[in-house]
């Protein structure tokens, strides 16, 4: 159902600019923190072009947590494959072909959910954008009734 926005009253179109504020900042972070994932599936499937023979053997310092940059020493025994988290704490040993693979099948879902919602971001800051609008018109008569109105009263 269609409204025409100048029928309705200042209130009104404040209250539906709030509304249209918080959908626009919850689809923003939406995008934020699928852009996060993405990045992270990025690095994961960038981090295994490392894995090759000639790195078979080596020594390397391993990330214990991201938060508080902890390392051990690992050596790396095994570069033909993987443990790849596929979510809630499961790990999926995978050769290290079949790991890039599903870290680009993640990228490539992420990439295309974020293509969904960017059309209905911009749909949402253009109905803001006329709300604004219609609502500094409305100001505008308001303040030109009430200055005309103060003008007939002091003549």
């Amino acid at each position: 159902m269609a409204v025409n926005l100048t029928e309705l009253s200042l209130p009104q179109l404040e209250g539906l600019k709030t509304q249209l504020d918080q959908e626009t900042e919850f689809l923003s972070s939406s995008i934020g923190q699928l852009k996060v994932v993405q990045t992270k599936y990025v690095e994961a499937k960038d981090s295994l072009n490392v894995l090759n023979k000639s790195n078979e053997g080596e020594y390397y310092f391993v990330p214990l947590t991201a938060l508080l940059q902890m390392y051990v020493p690992g050596k790396l025994n095994d570069v033909d494959h993987v443990l790849v988290d596929v979510g809630t704490g499961y790990f999926v040993e995978k050769k290290v072909e079949n790991g890039k693979e599903f870290f680009k099948r993640k990228i490539d879902f992420l990439t295309k959910q974020i293509e969904k919602i960017q059309p209905a971001l911009q749909e949402k800051h253009a109905m803001k954008q006329a709300v604004v609008e219609v609502m500094n018109m409305k100001l505008q008569q308001l303040h030109s009734q009430q200055a005309s109105q103060s003008g007939t009263t002091k003549a």
